[in-house]
C-alpha cells in the first residue's frame, strides 16, 4: 500500500438527519481509534499460568478527534448544537484507501483558541455511541 495524504482523512456529519453528510470544515489533522475491553477469564486451571480472555466478550468503542480553524459556519454551529443538545447524530469517518466507518457518535468535547495575532483554532473529540457499520473502499 503506498504512502496517504493525511488530509484526506475526513470526519463528516449528518447536518439534517436525512443521509447526507458533509465533511467537518477547517480540520487539519484527525485521528480515530478502535478499542475492545478484555474479559480475563483466566483461572488455576489456565494452562502455564497462561492469561485467557473471553471470546466475543467485552465492550468495542471508537473514538474519533480532530483540530483545525474555522471555516464553514455551517458545520462549526452544527458540532455546537449537537453537543450543547446532547445529540448523537451519524458521523462518518473517512478513511483513504481503507474504508468508511458510519454510525452515531456525541461530542464530547470542544475546545476552542485563539492567539492575538493568529487564527482562531478549535478541537473537537467524538465518543461512539452505538454500533459502527464498516464499508471498505
Amino acid at each position: 500500500m503506498a504512502a496517504q495524504n493525511g488530509k484526506d482523512l475526513l470526519i463528516k456529519v449528518d447536518l439534517t438527519g436525512d443521509g447526507q453528510f458533509e465533511t467537518m470544515a477547517g480540520l487539519r489533522a484527525t485521528r480515530i481509534s478502535f478499542n475492545a475491553e478484555s474479559v480475563d477469564i483466566t483461572s488455576l486451571e489456565s494452562q502455564g499460568g497462561w492469561r485467557e480472555l473471553l471470546s466475543g466478550a467485552g465492550v468495542k468503542s471508537a473514538s474519533v478527534s480532530g483540530s483545525g480553524v474555522f471555516r464553514d459556519e455551517g458545520s462549526d454551529a452544527r458540532a455546537r448544537q449537537i453537543f450543547f443538545d446532547g445529540e448523537t447524530p451519524a458521523f462518518q469517518v473517512v478513511i483513504p484507501d481503507f474504508g468508511v466507518v458510519e454510525g452515531a457518535f456525541q461530542v464530547t468535547s470542544i475546545d476552542y483558541a485563539g492567539s492575538y495575532n493568529g487564527e482562531a483554532t478549535y478541537e473537537l473529540a467524538l465518543a461512539s455511541a452505538g454500533a459502527l457499520a464498516f464499508t471498505a473502499l
